[in-house]
């Protein structure tokens, strides 16, 4: 019997179709993005994954790598720093 690969630790070997997390403008960092895991998706520390830096002001929209969580502007928003 052949063995099979493992997945890493930390890689986003599934992940989870969820609706996206709409955002404020004023949610944003001065840079424009939020960092996941986010108490804006209902996360916590304890049940997240490597903190990761998501720029949603470029196109409105990210998505995280690891958990595939997508972040979106709401509709008429806009971010006044890009």
């Amino acid at each position: 019997m052949a063995a099979t690969p493992s997945t890493p630790i930390g890689s986003p070997k599934s992940k989870m179709t969820k609706a996206p997390i709409e955002i404020l403008a004023s949610d944003l960092n001065h840079q424009g993005g939020v960092f996941c895991p986010s108490p804006l998706a209902g996360m916590h520390i304890w049940d997240g994954h490597p903190k990761v830096y998501l720029d949603v002001a470029k196109t409105g929209e990210a998505k995280c790598p690891y958990c595939g969580t997508v972040y979106k502007l709401k509709e008429g928003e806009h971010f006044a720093g890009h």
